[in-house]
């Protein structure tokens, strides 16, 4: 009897996913080219080619460069996907997880309305809403848990350094994930806290206008499920997301 209580609480568990993006630079113009998300052991980890110039800064700080329409990463080509592909396919690995909680490092300012735009952008909103149960952003949610610690700076890399004692390679969105997804483990936040730091793409303060800038060639339609068995890199992993300040590089 034991056992299957415990069994059944572990299915009452909500599941959580650490997403992160990287991006050409970091106004709200600026546009996706790496997305990545962790759940426990799943990953998912997609590249895409931007329609618009890497920002010198931004490339500097991430090491993507695009050269005749290929992605370089550190001067590696990389595997790219069309934007669509990739939403698409971050969709189907949200819903093979039950209507997880999404979180990330700064994603209410940064990440979310970047990928609101790009959702609203080829019509995918509206999947997306149902296949999340609402996101949390872990920028405001340490700074509250951790006021009293005289923390000099919640950038995701100190606050890994400090609570977790090593150092790992930032502005790489999978990284990123796999990092806070343990630096999540050790807050341990409340589900009270979660609560009061949840909200959703809706909510989102200042929420950008979309703008459709050049249109994108969407691939030929394809079951959703068959886009992720494509695209998606199912993988064991531990977990990360990224800094405080602009998030994205």
């Amino acid at each position: 009897m034991q056992n299957s209580e415990s069994d059944g609480n572990e299915k009452c568990e909500q599941s959580l996913v650490f997403f992160d993006l990287e991006t050409t630079g970091l106004g709200q113009s600026c546009e996706i080219v790496q997305l990545a998300a962790v759940s426990g052991g799943h990953s998912l980890n997609l590249y895409i080619i931007p329609r618009c110039r890497m920002q010198r800064g931004a490339a500097k700080v991430t090491g993507f460069r695009v050269r005749r329409h290929r992605l370089y990463l550190h001067r590696q080509l990389v595997l790219t996907n069309s934007l669509r592909e990739v939403l698409v396919s971050f969709i189907a690995f949200l819903q093979m997880l039950g209507r997880p909680l999404v979180i990330g490092h700064n994603i209410r300012r940064f990440d979310c309305p970047l990928l609101a735009r790009a959702l609203d952008e080829l019509d995918l909103r509206a999947e997306f809403d149902s296949s999340i149960s609402g996101c949390v952003d872990t920028l405001p949610l340490a700074r509250e848990m951790l006021k009293g610690h005289s923390l000099q700076s919640f950038r995701q890399e100190n606050l890994v350094r400090e609570l977790l004692g090593v150092d790992y390679k930032a502005h790489d969105a999978l990284e990123d994930v796999r990092a806070l997804q343990a630096l999540y483990s050790v807050l341990q936040p409340t589900p009270e806290l979660i609560c009061r730091h949840r909200f959703t793409l809706d909510t989102i303060q200042n929420k950008p206008a979309v703008k459709s800038k050049v249109q994108c060639q969407p691939p030929q339609q394809r079951p959703l499920w068959e886009h992720f068995k494509q695209t998606v890199k199912i993988s064991e992993g531990k977990a990360e997301d990224q800094d405080g300040e602009p998030n994205g590089l």
